[in-house]
């Protein structure tokens, strides 16, 4: 009497994040944690995403000697926290840019627009702590520029900084977004912020914030119309 046996091989299901990666990689793209990989997800890999990042960060729990099994402020940690990164604090890596409807340049506005302080949350890359801030944008249109509409600047800065960075690369980002969308002929953003990497650990120094700028076209190039817009933000 023989006996047979059979044996059933399940496919190995590739982490999302892999097959992800593995794509950017193919593209030659960069994907460093400030950088946008939306044109990568493909429908669908975003919930797979999460419950991936989910299963990470208990992990993490777990490694942190945290009893997630009978405390209950802590059983459902994971979820919360993979929800939070991909939807909310890091969403700018993983959705396209917010739609920007560009309107023509009609009246030949050719003089100082300032929008701001608009709002700003980030996140270091370093620690993954909270950056805290404003944004001041100044723009220098001209004849050919396309205009957009004042809550489209908050969507775009959002989207900007909704990822773990640095705020010297954020505020550069920013501009650059900017300059492609408008083309104006002189282009300015200061961003000042408070870093919780600095307040909540290392020297605690819960007064320390940083501002920069970057200027760009006439705003460079003119100190007279660079010392308007600083002038004026003051205020």
């Amino acid at each position: 009497m023989s006996i047979e046996s059979t044996t059933q091989f399940k496919p190995v299901q590739i982490p999302v994040s892999q097959r992800i990666r593995e794509r950017i990689v193919a593209s030659k793209t960069r994907y460093h944690a400030n950088d946008n990989i939306a044109q990568f997800i493909e429908p669908g890999e975003m919930d797979e995403l999460l419950s991936e990042v989910e299963g990470k960060l208990r992990d993490v729990l777990q490694s942190l000697v945290i009893d997630t099994e009978s405390d209950h402020n802590t059983q459902d940690t994971g979820r919360r926290v993979a929800k939070m990164y991909i939807n909310e604090i890091f969403k700018g890596r993983y959705v396209a840019m917010p739609a920007v409807t560009e309107f023509p340049n009609i009246s030949r506005l050719n003089e100082l627009m300032i929008i701001g302080p608009i709002t700003v949350r980030s996140a270091c890359s370093h620690h993954l702590c909270p950056i805290m801030g404003k944004v001041w944008i100044g723009v220098m249109p001209n004849e050919h520029s396309n205009l957009i509409g004042l809550s489209k600047y908050a969507r775009i800065a959002e989207w900007i900084m909704c990822r773990p960075q640095i705020q010297e690369e954020a505020v550069i980002q920013l501009a650059n977004a900017l300059q492609e969308k408008m083309q104006p002929d002189g282009l300015a953003v200061v961003m000042e912020a408070d870093h919780f990497c600095m307040q909540w650990r290392g020297v605690k120094d819960m007064d320390a914030k940083m501002i920069n700028s970057v200027m760009r076209g006439s705003f460079l190039t003119d100190a007279t119309l660079r010392q308007e817009f600083l002038s004026l933000i003051k205020r």
